[in-house]
């Protein structure tokens, strides 16, 4: 086998849309190897996610459906929802460190895709090691880090989160259905918010939105956030605007 160990971009068009089953889309490829802080953070600003080496972003000529966003977390102001969410976590233990992989990880995994197959239709076939590492190992610069959340020892949620200088990009999370009653998927975006409040960071990037989506909707709960208004080259200059109700 050859390896190749080269930087590489392309572009796949017309692909099967994630979104919208009776859409296509295109989307831009990067793939890689070794990301500084400064150039990831500039791919954040224009829109760019990542999944292990490679990175992404939509170019799809006739929909802007799927929108980048970001959190303002210094003007984020806890509800008391939210509160009691924090409150019902007390014993959840949060452990910080570089993403790693392990049986816990992968049967977990699996079991939160086998749900949410069910649940909401995904696809779902089971994770191989080498997937995983592919997509949430690989190319874990200093900035990468996983979020791992315990109950009386149990591995019950895993987010994959990089934190940079100017902002914290939350790039997955799973977690065991279980435990749904402690909204771990949101307790995780609460603790990303609360860390970037100590660490006095000005941005959580959660992805792409989708306005009254069923899977991607419920990132309008997370006031106040930004809009990228544009979809600049990553020459260009960004348009980011506060999002108004």
């Amino acid at each position: 086998m050859q390896i190749i160990n080269e930087d590489l971009e392309f572009v796949e068009e017309n692909r099967e849309c994630s979104y919208f089953s009776n859409e296509i889309s295109d989307m831009r490829y990067r793939y890689i190897n070794k990301c500084g802080i400064e150039d990831y953070q500039n791919m954040l600003e224009h829109g760019w996610r990542r999944f292990g080496k490679m990175h992404f972003v939509p170019e799809c000529a006739n929909c802007t459906k799927c929108v980048s966003m970001r959190i303002d977390a210094l003007n984020y102001n806890f509800s008391k929802s939210e509160k009691r969410v924090i409150a019902k976590n007390k014993d959840t233990k949060l452990f910080i460190q570089p993403p790693s992989i392990s049986m816990d990880h992968l049967q977990l995994y699996d079991k939160y895709h086998k749900f949410m197959s069910d649940k909401k239709d995904w696809p779902y076939h089971q994770i191989t090691p080498d997937e995983y590492i592919r997509s949430y190992v690989q190319g874990k610069e200093k900035y990468a880090k996983e979020f791992l959340y315990f109950r009386n020892d149990k591995l019950i949620a895993v987010a994959l989160v990089d934190i940079l200088p100017k902002s914290i990009s939350a790039i997955y999370c799973f977690y065991d259905h279980d435990y749904q009653d402690l909204s771990i998927g949101k307790f995780s975006i609460l603790a990303q918010i609360k860390i970037a409040k100590e660490l006095k960071i000005p941005y959580i990037y959660l992805g792409y939105w989708i306005k009254d989506h069923f899977s991607m909707g419920y990132k309008v709960s997370y006031q106040p956030f930004e809009v990228l208004k544009n979809r600049p080259s990553l020459e260009e200059d960004t348009i980011w605007e506060k999002y108004e109700l």
